[in-house]
C-alpha cells in the first residue's frame, strides 16, 4: 500500500533551498545544430569545431568549464547536432561560444566568436517553477536581439515538459562572415521536490 504524505519544511530550510535555486543549481545542456556561412580559413574552405564556455559577464572572466564539439572536415554549412552538458553549481550569466578551424600543423585559426545572455533563462526557470510547470509546452518570455547578445532574430523560451528551452540563431562576431543555431534547455536540479510519497 502507497500512502501520499506531506513533508514539512521549516523555513530557514525552505529559504536555503530557494537560495540555492536562485543561485542556478542545474543542467544547462547545450545543443549545437548547426553553422552557417563560415569563414574560409583554408584554402576553400575550413574544418570547423566550436568552444562552448560558461562564465560571468560582470568580470568577463569565464570559467574552466568548456566543452567542444568534434571537427567537420571540409564544411562552410557545418551540422553538428552535438550536445554539450554543463552541471552549474553556481550563477554563470553567459554562454561564449568560440568557432576554429582545425589545423594539423599549427595553431587553429579563430572563425568568429559569439554569445548569448542566460539570465533570462534563469528568470524564466523562476517564472515556471512559481507557475508550477511541468508537462506540455507553453511560451515564457520573448527575447529580441540587442547588445546583450548576438541574436539575429526573434527568440522564445519556452517550458517544454518542465525544461527551459530556447531555440537561437547567433551571428558571429570579429569575422567576415558566420553564423550558429543552437538549442539551450535548462533543467533544474531535482533537490527542489517539497513533497513526497512514502511507501
Amino acid at each position: 500500500m502507497c500512502l501520499s504524505a506531506k513533508i514539512y519544511i521549516s523555513s530557514s530550510d525552505l529559504s536555503q533551498m530557494r537560495e540555492t535555486m536562485e543561485q542556478g543549481a542545474g543542467f544547462l545542456k547545450v545543443i549545437i545544430v548547426e553553422g552557417n556561412d563560415l569563414a574560409i580559413r583554408d584554402f576553400k574552405s575550413s574544418d570547423p569545431y566550436v568552444v562552448a564556455k560558461l562564465g560571468k559577464q560582470a568580470s568577463q572572466a569565464f570559467y574552466d568549464t568548456t566543452a567542444k564539439t568534434k571537427v567537420i572536415k571540409c564544411c562552410l554549412n557545418p551540422v553538428w547536432n552535438e550536445e554539450l552538458t554543463f552541471r552549474v553549481k553556481e550563477p554563470v550569466d553567459v554562454l561564449r561560444l568560440e568557432v576554429f578551424d582545425w589545423d594539423r600543423f599549427k595553431f587553429d585559426d579563430k572563425m568568429g566568436h559569439t554569445f548569448l545572455d542566460l539570465r533570462p533563462l534563469a528568470s524564466s526557470s523562476k517564472l515556471k517553477r512559481a507557475l508550477k510547470l511541468t508537462t506540455g509546452e507553453t511560451k515564457l518570455r520573448k527575447v529580441t536581439p540587442d547588445s546583450d547578445n548576438c541574436l539575429l532574430s526573434d527568440s522564445f523560451i519556452k517550458c517544454v515538459n518542465g525544461e527551459i528551452v530556447l531555440d537561437a540563431r547567433l551571428r558571429l562576431r570579429d569575422v567576415e562572415s558566420g553564423e550558429l543555431s543552437v538549442l539551450v534547455k535548462w533543467i533544474d536540479s531535482p533537490t527542489t521536490a517539497v513533497s513526497a510519497k512514502k511507501c
